[in-house]
């Protein structure tokens, strides 16, 4: 018996492919199904969050609808994932909080805007709010440094805390408790393949999104997110030393962390903007249509984020700074304390699974 429907479904899905398995060059969860006889939990939710949706098996299966076998591996492991990711959510009490994931994000957001408005305004004053910028220090003559980093670090060291707590509910279930834990070997494999994304090709033709024609849109957009995540969190970390080393910000147009941070920026909009209009146009098909609304959210939280950051960067020695400041920071925290219940965590798991896919290949050769 398996613990919901979608699971049961899944099961019978990878007991229909692993009969037939003419998908198995198509990416890596075939040949991880192939090794299994027989479907847990835990190997089901292993082989959806490997799942990189695609979307080729579906065009390729002689099985798909309208056949009576009604198999739509990319919808139903779409399904599963979005399961999986309630199902080792840590607090646990915090599960509910995936099924209303677009309110919840939208009102963490505002909440945060408006908290930080109110503590510019009771750190310095209102009219201090439309003060021009300019100068070293400026950001800190609204909000001090220390409650700034006091503030993030908080948030950002319980989403850490509660993304490990979850994946390590998810690696206990995925395999066996005695296992050895993967060597070096497989960690940089998975580390290749999630940074070029080596799964979202469909077997090497593209990913499949208005039709069954192959494209590589949707993957490049992903990668503009990534590298830009990355790139904006390398902004931070530098900027982080630099105030510790004793040079304040703002920073010039040509420091690392303007540089790193505009690139960043520019990444997040633009890929948002792209993986946005790949999900309106994407085949409904393969779609899981009931968490739109969560990857929705997501990919406006990053867009939001990119954005407000840009603004902030050309209007910083105006007296809009104060206004820009405070909705950037409010963004940005709410994206933290998010990060743990909404779509960020796909990223997270997915490359879990990839370190699993690459110990076993190891395992077995």
């Amino acid at each position: 018996m398996h613990a919901t429907d979608t699971l049961a479904e899944a099961d019978r899905l990878m007991t229909v492919c692993n009969s037939c398995r003419y998908c198995e060059g198509l990416c890596a969860v075939f040949p991880a199904m192939e090794a299994r006889r027989s479907f847990l939990d835990g190997d089901l939710n292993y082989l959806a969050n490997l799942c990189h949706g695609c979307g080729a098996c579906y065009y390729d299966c002689q099985f798909s609808p309208p056949h009576e076998f009604n198999v739509n591996v990319p919808k139903v492991l779409a399904e599963v994932r979005a399961e999986s990711y309630a199902a080792y959510a840590w607090p646990p009490a915090a599960a509910g909080l995936f099924r209303h994931n677009g309110p919840v994000i939208a009102g963490s957001a505002a909440l945060s805007i408006a908290l930080f408005l109110l503590g510019f305004v009771g750190w310095s004053d209102p009219a201090a709010l439309w003060t021009s910028g300019a100068g070293a220090g400026a950001f800190y003559r609204l909000m001090p440094h220390s409650a700034m980093a006091a503030l993030f670090g908080a948030a950002f060291l319980y989403a850490i805390l509660a993304l490990a707590l979850g994946v390590r509910r998810f690696w206990s279930d995925i395999g066996d408790a005695n296992e050895p834990m993967p060597d070096a070997v497989s960690i940089w494999q998975a580390v290749k393949d999630a940074g070029r994304l080596r799964y979202l090709d469909g077997g090497g033709a593209g990913c499949m999104n208005e039709d069954d024609r192959p494209a590589d849109g949707r993957r490049h957009a992903h990668h503009m997110v990534f590298y830009g995540f990355l790139l904006c969190f390398a902004s931070t970390s530098v900027a982080t030393l630099y105030h510790y080393v004793g040079r304040e910000a703002p920073y010039a147009w040509y420091d690392l962390p303007v540089l790193l941070g505009t690139l960043g920026g520019l990444g997040l909009v633009g890929g948002t903007a792209g993986l946005y209009r790949a999900k309106r146009t994407r085949d409904p098909a393969v779609l899981d249509a009931k968490r739109f609304g969560m990857d929705v959210a997501f990919l406006a939280m990053l867009f939001l984020t990119g954005l407000s950051g840009l603004a902030l960067l050309v209007l910083r020695d105006t007296a809009a700074m104060g206004i820009l400041l405070a909705l950037h920071l409010g963004i940005v925290f709410s994206l933290f304390i998010t990060m743990p219940y909404g779509k960020f965590v796909h990223g997270i798991y997915r490359f879990v699974a990839l370190v699993r896919y690459a110990w076993e290949q190891q395992e077995h050769r």
